[in-house]
């Protein structure tokens, strides 16, 4: 088949953007045509795929995707395929990768009326719903059974348009024979000796992610405990300048060190003592199951698809909604104990065996062949 990905901007450090990496990568090994439309692409293009880049529109991200989703609707008049598979929400999909939170779900439970009134809101509203209107004919692909419940109340979408997903982590997360010398390694290039108690952020979107709440624990822990050497490592290609100010706010400037996007995360992770993930939304969090795959054991909110994963496991901690920080701070403090975050580790390590963890691409890629020769027409096979 003839097949055209959508996404409005593709970085190597996102989690989405990855997956649509995988995503066209497999279905191209398995003998389709495979084109990309994209607003713009950073990194290395992937091998044997058409990408098509968009116009560099100018103006709000509003008007920007209004244009693209214009743009690609005249390329595929003019260049049609057999099916059209969006990694963002706009009309006219056949499929959509559903890596992203509900977006009316959180505008009616953290914003305004008068937000709720405006162009903006109306435009990413009408978009969802364009994808999951019991009208709609677009097949939802989902990573998360919690969103999947938030799109199935605000839209009465139909159960048998939705698919609920397996986790996708990439084999190399996994923790490997040699993690006790590659640890040391990594610790020594990052100048960690043996006794710095060392934290992991991993995440582009640096205030979703909860980064200021990382930043703040960290304080709290200086001051609690001012004979330990602390260290936050934090990976991700965003600016940094708020950041920035609070660690000095806080007195942990020294103790922060912002990495930029990173290619050695496996390295990280096992570096690491502790995955401090307190995101303010996270339709999924593939990170966490990195992180438990690794064996590092993890601290993250219950906001995250996946923290299920890891209270199943029993490899790290999980805050309660609504957040408060007093929690992280006490999570944190928890994990200083070398005994608990060992049991972490075992949890996670005994659960990414016997879990299917890791055949999201491979399970999605069948879908999406099925629901497209469905939809021409030629059964399911």
């Amino acid at each position: 088949m003839r097949l055209a990905f959508l996404l409005f901007k593709y970085f190597p450090y996102g989690g989405l953007q990855r997956d649509c990496a995988r995503f066209v990568l497999e279905l191209q090994q398995r003998g389709h045509d495979c084109r990309i439309y994209c607003g713009s692409w950073q990194g290395e293009r992937l091998p044997g795929v058409d990408l098509q880049l968009a116009p560099a529109f100018t103006g709000s991200n509003v008007r920007r995707d209004e244009r693209f989703f214009k743009w690609v609707q005249a390329e595929l008049a003019a260049n049609p395929v057999d099916g059209v598979v969006g990694f963002n929400k706009m009309p006219g999909l056949d499929i959509y990768y559903a890596a992203d939170t509900c977006f009316l779900d959180r505008a009616l439970r953290e914003r305004s009326l008068w937000y709720r009134m405006g162009w903006r809101f109306r435009h990413f509203a009408a978009w969802e719903r364009a994808v999951f209107d019991p009208a709609a004919a677009t097949q939802i692909l989902l990573i998360s059974a919690s969103e999947q419940r938030k799109f199935e109340q605000h839209y009465r979408t139909p159960p048998a348009r939705m698919h609920l997903l397996p986790p996708g982590v990439a084999p190399d997360r996994r923790r490997p024979p040699d993690a006790v010398s590659r640890r040391a390694g990594a610790r020594h290039r990052l100048g960690l000796t043996y006794d710095v108690y060392t934290l992991l952020f991993v995440g582009s979107g640096l205030i979703t992610k909860g980064l200021d709440r990382a930043i703040r624990a960290l304080g709290k822990l200086r001051v609690a405990r001012p004979e330990l050497r602390l260290q936050l490592l934090v990976v991700g290609q965003a600016p940094i300048g708020r950041f920035g100010l609070l660690a000095r706010r806080e007195q942990v400037q020294n103790q922060v060190s912002f990495l930029g996007g990173r290619d050695d995360i496996p390295d990280l992770m096992l570096a690491a003592d502790v995955l401090v993930h307190p995101a303010r939304n996270e339709a999924a969090g593939i990170v966490l199951l990195e992180a438990l795959v690794a064996g590092l054991p993890v601290v993250a909110t219950a906001a995250c698809g996946y923290a299920h994963h890891i209270e199943a496991a029993g490899a790290g901690l999980i805050l309660a909604e609504p957040f408060r920080q007093e929690a992280l701070d006490a999570a944190l403090a928890q994990m200083l104990d070398s005994g608990f975050r060992d049991q972490c580790r075992e949890g996670g390590l005994a659960y990414a065996a016997r879990a299917d963890l890791y055949s999201l691409h491979s399970a999605g890629a069948d879908l999406i062949e099925q629901l497209l020769r469905r939809k021409q027409g030629r059964g399911d096979g």
